[in-house]
């Protein structure tokens, strides 16, 4: 064993002069690091490689053995082999950290969109993802998740809030609906599908919303005003009246988008209306056997009895 170290410190030494030069040539040959320098290359093959071998012939020399051609076979093809398995290990080390790195992110962003969603929750609006939907989420809900991203294409995330508004007050809906009728009642099938019909006119609006507003996406208002505005003694009456034509287009297509808003706002209105009249309706059987004002009415009697009873006692 210890002649084999010997023989191995022998080949291992004599293989740093080549590999310097070759690695002084081109590093990435003779370095296994990602971006490799001539620096590196010294320090490895004229410092690193070097003490090697000297600790190494230094411990085989307690045997008092010569080296062997084994050990010395093996230090020549040492390097060679050690490179490839290096570069191995640190391509490793870079995906795991990697992997880590973007875990850590990932979680990073579902904690960030978790705190968002609950602070729209407390805000009283439950903001929707369209690329992750809510578990369990109808065919209702995925229809205004497509609409909001629909309206998100054409960079109007003015329009596409009140998405999360109507999510937010047919999920209030429902979940009243479904506490104050049973499933199996017909007012409670009758009642949910006026609402989805409601909600579904409401999707179709956002769909409009967005291509209207996919129309004049490539359209610039305050470049045209102020084109008029600053140029206007400059332009000739053809530009004129094309700049003009071109504001129309955009005032109009506002005009239409407020239109459908308010159509929408009166839905919500509705929707709201609904929840108020859900929330006022009893179905549920009374706990107590008698009314409050009998029980009431029962209970002061009850005292006024308990008094006259302790007052003929004490006589």
């Amino acid at each position: 064993m210890l002649g084999f170290l010997q023989g191995f410190a022998y080949g291992l030494f004599v293989t740093c002069l080549p590999w310097c030069l070759v690695g002084l040539a081109n590093p990435r040959l003779a370095v296994p690091t990602e971006n490799p320098n001539r620096f590196q290359v010294l320090f490895r093959y004229c410092l690193l490689v070097p003490f090697i071998s000297m600790v190494l012939w230094l411990t085989s020399l307690w045997g008092g053995f010569g080296p062997s051609l084994g050990g010395w076979l093996a230090g020549l093809v040492a390097v060679a082999v050690a490179l490839p398995v290096e570069r191995g290990w640190r391509r490793w080390r870079s995906r795991r950290h990697q992997q880590r790195l973007q875990a850590r992110l990932a979680a990073e962003a579902e904690r960030q969109r978790a705190d968002r969603e609950r602070a729209a929750r407390e805000a009283g609006v439950a903001e929707l993802d369209p690329a992750r939907p809510p578990v369990g989420a109808d065919e209702l809900t995925l229809a205004l998740c497509r609409a909001k991203q629909q309206l998100l294409d054409v960079r109007r995330g003015d329009l596409a809030s009140q998405v999360d508004r109507f999510y937010t007050r047919y999920s209030h809906v429902m979940e009243l609906l479904a506490a104050r009728f049973d499933k199996s009642e017909l007012a409670f099938e009758r009642s949910r599908s006026l609402i989805t019909e409601v909600c579904l006119g409401a999707v179709d609006t956002f769909t409009s919303m967005a291509a209207q507003a996919r129309g004049v996406m490539g359209l610039d208002d305050e470049y045209v005003r102020r084109r008029l505005t600053q140029e206007g003694s400059q332009l000739s009456v053809e530009e004129r009246i094309a700049l003009k034509r071109r504001l129309e287009l955009i005032e109009e297509t506002d005009r239409r988008l407020r239109r459908l808003v308010a159509r929408n706002e009166s839905a919500l209105t509705l929707l709201d209306d609904t929840a108020v009249a859900l929330a006022r309706v009893e179905t549920g059987r009374p706990q107590a056997s008698l009314a409050t004002d009998r029980a009431l009415e029962e209970l002061r009697r009850f005292i006024e009895g308990a008094e006259r009873y302790s007052r003929s006692e004490r006589r």
